[in-house]
């Protein structure tokens, strides 16, 4: 299949043309009009075969999470997704028909409920399955969230279950050979776990709600204390974290304490948000917004670092989430 062929015949019109959209896929570049009083948000993502999933991860379920984690970070700052473009680096054994159709629907199932276009990319040959995607959104002038604003005496919140990804990849993988195959395949896990790995939802329409309440946010990606360690040094301050505060699930509660904590504290790909903002504010938003739960789990402080409880009772965790190299 000639490059030309496989993007007309599986992508070229994948998505519904969004209304800011001039030129899309067809030309040298895409063209995008900027609706006024909005800035352009733009974050790019790559996940690499063995590295970011295992070899026997389905091309939908590489597709869709390809695309999720780049909206969970426009969600982040309270941007409106608007478009991504692809990048896509194929095993020759891949570049078919049965490959590139379940992929283009993976991309399809993320973009959709959105109203997220693809609007261009490139495909090449290459050893070992590569995507790289480019997301594109807008918020309004002046106002998205980003990392630096958590003051002291702020709350800590999530917005939804911490470690579920976590103990599903755990769940697959050999970790004795360590070359990114699975000791048995995705769909085999309990159907929660499954979905936490492969299936994340972007919290895009909270992050949007949150414009004007939260002072800081980060998506969940790197594991919850790496990422709310992004904040605390962008902020300059500290935190203080009760760890049976961070919502969880019947599967992560089964497990020891230290277990349990090790995913939800460094297993990353939850893809929720972390976020701060003034107490008064949080009660003014579950008012306001009682369908967007989001959960306190801790009190931003002046003395840098991150202190975590259990029990009111100081507990030493080495916090060490994903490493990218």
């Amino acid at each position: 299949m000639s490059e030309f062929s496989l993007i007309h015949t599986h992508f070229k019109h994948l998505t519904a043309p969004h209304q800011h959209t001039v030129l899309g896929i067809g030309d040298d570049c895409a063209i995008s009009n900027i609706p006024p009083n909005n800035q352009l948000v733009s974050c790019v993502d790559t996940l690499v075969a063995g590295r970011h999933f295992v070899h026997e991860t389905s091309p939908h379920a590489i597709a869709y999470k390809s695309v999720a984690v780049n909206l969970s970070d426009l969600a982040s700052m309270g941007a409106m997704p608007y478009a991504i473009l692809v990048g896509l680096s194929l095993p020759k054994s891949m570049a078919n028909d049965d490959f590139c159709q379940a992929f283009a629907e993976g991309l399809a199932a993320a973009c959709t409920p959105f109203g997220v276009e693809l609007i261009g990319g490139d495909t090449t040959s290459s050893p070992i399955l590569t995507i790289s995607v480019t997301a594109l959104g807008f918020v309004p002038h002046g106002q998205a969230i980003t990392r630096q604003g958590a003051c002291v005496g702020d709350v800590v919140c999530v917005s939804g279950t911490v470690g579920l990804a976590s103990l599903a990849l755990h769940g697959i993988l050999d970790d004795l050979n360590g070359d990114g195959h699975a000791n048995r395949p995705p769909e085999s896990l309990p159907e929660k776990l499954r979905q936490a790995m492969q299936y994340p939802a972007p919290q895009v329409a909270l992050g949007k709600r949150l414009i004007g309440f939260a002072n800081s946010m980060i998506d969940i990606s790197d594991g919850l204390g790496q990422d709310l360690g992004h904040i605390l040094t962008a902020s300059n301050v500290g935190a203080v974290i009760e760890l049976d505060a961070i919502p969880s699930h019947a599967l992560l509660d089964a497990l020891p304490h230290a277990q349990k904590w090790q995913h939800q504290i460094n297993g990353g790909d939850d893809y929720q948000l972390c976020l701060t903002m003034p107490s008064a504010k949080l009660d003014l938003f579950k008012t306001q917004n009682p369908d967007m739960p989001i959960y306190p789990i801790g009190q931003i402080v002046a003395d840098k670092g991150l202190v975590f409880l259990h029990n009111k009772k100081e507990v030493d965790l080495l916090v060490k989430g994903w490493e990218h190299f």
